[in-house]
C-alpha cells in the first residue's frame, strides 16, 4: 500500500483540474497490471536498480524493464540513468488524478452505505422488539 494513501475525505468531489483522459488511461493501464503494482509497491519510500526491482519476480530483467518504462510513460515512476545503471524512484502525484476522477463516484458508494446503514438500524429495532416481546411474555409448560 502507497504510504501516502488519499483518503476520500481528502479528494475534492469536484475539481477543475480533473486529469485529462490520454494521463487516466495510461495510469489505470499501468495500475492494471499485478507486476506492475508489486513494482509501484516496492518502490514505496525506496529509490531502487532496475536489478534490485527485477530480483523477486519470475520473469526476465528486459520484461521488468518494460513494466518500468510502462509505469515511467504513465509518469507513476521517475528513472534517472547513470551510464548502465538505472535507479527508479515513485512518482504517486499521477495517482492523485487518479484518485480526483474515482471520488467523483463515491457519492453512489456514500449512497449504498446510507441505505445500508438504514437497514441494518431497522433490523437491529426489530430485534429489540423482539427481546422485550420475549421478556414480557411469560413462559408456559405444557
Amino acid at each position: 500500500m502507497l504510504r501516502a494513501a488519499i483518503s476520500p475525505a481528502a479528494v475534492p468531489a469536484e475539481t477543475d483540474a480533473e486529469p485529462d483522459s490520454d494521463s487516466l488511461d495510461l495510469v489505470f493501464a499501468a495500475l492494471a497490471d499485478p507486476q506492475r503494482r508489486e513494482i509501484l509497491r516496492r518502490l514505496d519510500g525506496a529509490e531502487l536498480l532496475v536489478s534490485e526491482l527485477a530480483a523477486p519476480f519470475a520473469i526476465s530483467l528486459q520484461a521488468v524493464s518494460r513494466h518500468i518504462q510502462v509505469l515511467v510513460r504513465a509518469g507513476l515512476v521517475k528513472q534517472e540513468r547513470t551510464g548502465r545503471i538505472s535507479r527508479c524512484r515513485l512518482d504517486a502525484g499521477p495517482i492523485l488524478g487518479a484518485a480526483i476522477w474515482i471520488n467523483r463516484y463515491s457519492k453512489y458508494w456514500q449512497s449504498q452505505f446510507d441505505t445500508l446503514a438504514a437497514w441494518l438500524g431497522r433490523i437491529e429495532k426489530e430485534r429489540g422488539e423482539l427481546r422485550h416481546a420475549a421478556r414480557r411474555k411469560p413462559r408456559t409448560r405444557a
